[in-house]
């Protein structure tokens, strides 16, 4: 599967998941699609690249 990117320059490629994270990182694009639309990188919601661990107290018992 592909993500379509739109770069500052206007420019529309299509890229693998793994490189639209480096892309955003690296501030190479503005935009990606997604099955809702295009999302603005710095404006819309975006997950990052972190790690996901939880670093809270343990609730469980």
């Amino acid at each position: 599967m592909l993500i379509r990117v739109r770069h500052s320059t206007g420019k529309i490629e299509q890229v693998p998941p793994r490189k639209l994270q480096k892309l955003i990182d690296k501030r190479k694009i503005i935009q990606f699609m997604r099955s809702t639309g295009w999302v603005t990188v710095g404006f819309d919601p975006i997950r990052n690249g972190g790690d996901h661990a939880y670093a809270g107290p343990e609730r469980r018992s």
